[in-house]
């Protein structure tokens, strides 16, 4: 019998090949981080919109600064409630302003959406009483590529662009390295297979 066909042998491969997979962790967990990136370049637009979602303020600083370099002329924050009995936009500004942007860049949208989905539709029926034809949604890198699925379904015929804003505790290429990174990658991707499957 030759000996690439005995079972001792085969046993040998899958365990190189387990080996190989294991030691190669760095590579695919960081392709999977990635996946979840789906950000592109500023474009100058009507309006940027900023995404609920993000209690330290990234967001909403990225979409300030994006009005200070001349890309648009105003931020809607978008803003559910549940925060002791406030919405989101309500504390969102106040901390841009301290911040040195002008509150007069913003523009609150308060709603009682709690998805991605029930925000866009929220969102997305304001800038179309605005008659917004192009405009970017900023929101946290690792949420780009699924925000980005939902309002491209639903903008057309309005242009739009993800515009990521960096996560204090996510980094796509080594999210597994803290407690807080491996929690938003999980959460991430279940909301991430839900939407894929209809839910």
């Amino acid at each position: 019998m030759a000996p690439w066909k005995s079972r001792g042998f085969r046993w040998l491969v899958l365990i190189a090949l387990a080996a190989a997979f294991l030691a190669a962790y760095p590579v695919w967990l960081a392709a999977l981080g990635n996946f979840l990136v789906k950000a592109e370049p500023p474009f100058p637009a009507d309006l940027v919109v900023v995404l609920a979602g993000d209690g330290h303020g990234n967001r909403i600083l990225k979409a300030a600064e994006l009005v200070r370099q001349g890309f648009a002329p105003k931020v809607l924050v978008s803003g559910p409630a549940g925060v002791y009995g406030l919405h989101e936009c309500d504390l969102a500004i106040p901390f841009a302003g301290k911040r040195g942007y002008p509150a007069a860049w913003f523009i609150p949208l308060p709603h009682d959406g709690y998805s991605t989905v029930e925000e866009a539709r929220v969102v997305l029926q304001e800038l179309r009483r605005r008659q917004v034809r192009r405009f970017m949604v900023v929101t946290s890198d690792y949420h780009t590529r699924r925000a980005g699925r939902v309002y491209r379904s639903q903008a057309p015929p309005a242009e739009v662009r993800m515009v990521a804003a960096p996560d204090r505790f996510f980094r796509a290429d080594s999210w597994w390295r803290t407690r807080q990174g491996r929690k938003l990658f999980v959460l991430e991707w279940q909301k991430t297979l839900a939407n894929w499957v209809g839910m």
